[in-house]
């Protein structure tokens, strides 16, 4: 698959390079994989939120399934609140006022079938783009000895990358299969997965993932 990146021009790649951007974090020794909000909301093109993110849903499906077999934590998010709780969303409503739209127990908040969460999986509800923001998740991920994020889903230029700034802040690898996010446009998408490899966290092939996954040891 031919990787799209981000035009610059000469001055600019030097200033990037100037800077020091741009290092490989490598992965570590205790994984864990995040899938963040593919929900209906954002997963059904005829949903409000929603665009075709079939290849990422069926990539993500399958890092999904290995990280299963090697038993490696699976960990679910959802955006949502409680009925008559629309304060839980706090000013982002005001920003982007068909969040309303997320209640609860609705279709749009369930996770697309197709990446369901199996029994034992935590699927975390969030009000904010950050899985960590507001949640347990960085708690959970230090109980379970985990150095290194594995972070799918949606959308990258806002969930994916709020959860790969905040995942470095906690001093996790934050780590991005490029075929396992998506966005609705082409330009976000690619801009944030550069901003995201450059300082935040390593955007890599789905393969190198795989292969990781597959060389691991026996998880204790």
């Amino acid at each position: 698959m031919k990787e799209e990146t981000v035009s610059l021009t000469s001055d600019e790649e030097q200033r990037y390079q100037k800077a020091g951007f741009g290092q490989q974090l490598g992965f570590g020794e205790k994984p864990a994989l995040l899938v963040i909000d593919l929900m209906n909301a954002f997963t059904d093109p005829e949903a409000p939120f929603g665009s075709n993110m079939d290849a990422e849903v069926q990539a993500t499906a399958e890092v999904i399934h290995l990280a299963r077999q090697k038993e490696i934590p699976v960990i679910f998010t959802a955006m949502g609140y409680e009925e008559g709780c629309e304060s839980e969303m706090g000013i982002w409503l005001k920003k982007a006022p068909t969040l309303a739209l997320l209640k609860a127990g609705s279709r749009l908040v369930e996770i697309d079938e197709r990446v369901k969460p199996m029994t034992g999986e935590p699927v975390i509800i969030k009000q904010g783009p950050s899985a960590f923001f507001g949640t347990h998740l960085s708690s959970l991920l230090i109980r379970l000895g985990v150095d290194t994020l594995i972070i799918t889903g949606c959308t990258t230029s806002g969930c994916v990358r709020a959860t790969a700034v905040d995942a470095l802040q906690y001093s996790f690898r934050a780590i991005v299969p490029r075929e396992c996010v998506a966005d609705r446009a082409k330009g976000p998408h690619e801009a944030n997965l550069f901003d995201i490899n450059q300082k935040y966290g390593d955007v890599v092939p789905v393969q190198r993932v795989i292969d990781y996954l597959n060389n691991l040891p026996p998880q204790e």
